[in-house]
Order: structure tokens, then sequence, then C-alpha cells
């Protein structure tokens, strides 16, 4: 790990007091906390995406804002759910985005997880699918998508203004977003599928598959056979791998009360029809907690760790939880502030 930054579910409630709070006071506690960490030296700023929920939505206006609030920190999600969008529509916001934050975005997408609502993507007006979870669905529009944020010709040019047939790509164009595009994927054929399309690995804060290996272990399992598969393709840059945990450093006597009782544990369930493991929480003092993620076979692979936050408690109490990341942990996993510059990928050899 090199890398790290926070992941936020953007929950929010009705406003009835710490812990509760409406849309408008999640969106701009969400700005704070980002122009915080910024300052801090933290490597990213990235939100979960969901439809028919209190959670994070669209996120567009969310990162231009932080974008125009910040200066080195990367600004992103985990994930857009692909079956709700409009391909083309979102490579001219992603290339819009790109260039006010100065090539500071990375954009997770993928399948997305279950909605709320049954089949919600019908509702957008994105109708079609053959699967019950929409997977053929996104996995067309994310072609579409890359296609067109590569500069590929997307719509036949009108002859009456350009006197001759020709294909138009979307403007703007972004030059290197393409690279800072991540496939969030849930099992280790997505993880394989992802390194054939050239595109980044943000493994998933929970598999859907259940083989009796701890989480860590099937998460580098997942990260090895999407670098073995990188290889075997043939691309010509060193791709990024993401892996998401919950990581609580204990400093005072209040953090104690406040995490001491987090589960520390794998869990298994079942979401979208499938086993899946959850990854466990991680709380402790500083040197626990390096031992353990020292010991964390994924986290040790992966090049950035996005932590995931409650961001319902607000800017001030998250900016605190990560300082003391940051100030207590992260130098020991080698973590390198944005103040180094832009992360990198590790050489795939």
């Amino acid at each position: 790990m090199k890398a790290f930054g926070f992941l936020s579910f953007g929950h929010y409630g009705h406003g009835r007091g710490p812990g509760d709070p409406t849309a408008g006071q999640s969106l701009h506690e969400a700005v704070d906390l980002a122009q915080a960490t910024d300052e801090m030296g933290v490597n990213g700023a990235y939100f979960r995406v969901h439809h028919f929920a209190r959670q994070s939505a669209s996120p567009m206006p969310l990162l231009a804002a932080i974008a125009a609030r910040t200066q080195r920190i990367e600004v992103g999600t985990g994930v857009i759910d692909m079956r709700y969008e409009n391909p083309l529509y979102l490579a001219e916001e992603a290339a819009q985005l790109d260039l006010l934050a100065d090539q500071r975005v990375a954009l997770g997408v993928s399948r997305g997880s279950p909605e709320p609502a049954l089949r919600g993507w019908e509702a957008f007006g994105y109708t079609g699918s053959q699967d019950p979870r929409g997977a053929d669905l996104a996995r067309a529009k994310f072609d579409e998508f890359m296609a067109a944020i590569r500069g590929e010709g997307m719509a036949q040019a009108d002859p009456a203004q350009f006197g001759r047939p020709g294909l138009l790509r979307v403007e703007p164009q972004s030059e290197g977003l393409d690279r800072r595009i991540w496939w969030g994927a849930g099992t280790r054929e997505t993880a394989e599928w992802a390194a054939a399309q050239g595109v980044n690995l943000m493994s998933s804060t929970l598999l859907t598959e259940a083989t009796g290996d701890a989480f860590a272990d099937l998460q580098r399992e997942q990260i090895d056979r999407y670098r073995a598969a990188w290889k075997a393709a043939g691309h010509d840059w060193a791709p990024r791998v993401s892996v998401s945990r919950s990581v609580f450093p204990i400093l005072t006597d209040e953090d104690r009360l406040m995490y001491g009782m987090q589960g520390e544990d794998d869990q298994v369930g079942i979401i979208d029809g499938f086993r899946s493991t959850f990854g466990k929480t991680y709380a402790g003092e500083p040197d626990r907690l390096i031992k353990e993620l020292r010991a964390d076979a994924a986290v040790e692979a992966a090049d950035t760790l996005f932590l995931t936050i409650p961001s319902q408690l607000g800017a001030d109490f998250n900016a605190r939880l990560l300082q003391g990341f940051a100030e207590h942990v992260a130098p020991a996993l080698g973590w390198k502030p944005n103040t180094e510059g832009p992360v990198q990928g590790d050489p795939v050899g």
C-alpha cells in the first residue's frame, strides 16, 4: 500500500440531530471532509453511488464541488452503477470533470450492487436486459463508455454540415482519462475480465464468492489473477489496484468506547442470490493495526487502500479518524502523501 483514501456511502436521514444529517448536510460535509483530508495529504476521496435510497446518488455535482475546493486529492467513485447510465453522456461529464480537476478523476464503475428498486434501471428508461441482475446491460454500456472516452467515433456526421460522411467523437476529450477508470470486481473471473479490458481493478467491499478462505486471501487471489491476465493481454502501462477496509485506530479512551466492540471476523451471507464474503473490521491501537494490516494479503498487494467511513457522523469526526490513520498507521505501511504526486500503479512483470 502506498496510497489511501476514504470511501463514503453518503448515508443521510431526516436532520433530527447528530448522526442523522439531511441530504444537503451530507453533501456539504462530504465537501468539507475532502478539503480537510486534501490538506492532510490523503490521496483520494471516493463515493458510492446508489439509487432509490438515502445515500449518495448521481456523483458528478459532488465531485465537481470537491474538485473546486481541493488541489491534489483524487476524486472518484466506488462505484457508478452502469445499468443506470447513458454511457455517452457519462463520458462527456467525466471528461469535463477531469479537465476541471486537472486530471484528478478516478471513476470506479461496474454492474453495481443490489438496489432497493426491482429492476430500477428500467425506471430510468433503460430496458432490454435479459439478465435479472442487468449484468448484460452494464457490460454493453461499459464498452460504449470506454470507446467514447478513448476518442472513438460514436455518431455519424451530418453531411449537410460536414460535406462528407464520417464518425464524430464525443467532446470534450481528456487525455489519459481512460487510464483512470476502474472496474469494481466482485469475483476472480470479473477481475480477469477487467484486466482484459485494460482498466484498473477496484476490488469490491464484498466478494460474491465463499470458498472457506479468508476474505483477504480471496481478494489476494483475485488481484494475482488480475495481474496475470493483465500481463497476458500485453497492455503497455502499469494498472492500479485498490481494496477497501473498515479501519478504526484507537488513540483515546473515547475511541475505545466507540470502536472497541467492532466485529473482528469475516462474515458470510447471501447477497444478490450468491453466497458472499464480507471483510472484517480492523479496530485497535496503531501498533496492532500496523501488524494486522501488514499481514492482510490483499492490502499488501494493492497500491491503494480505501477506508470506508461512517459518513453520517460528519466531517469533523471522520477527519479525526483519517488523521489518526495518516499519522499513526499509514506511514508504516508505505504511504506516500498526495504532496508526492499522483499515485502510480505497480509494474506488472
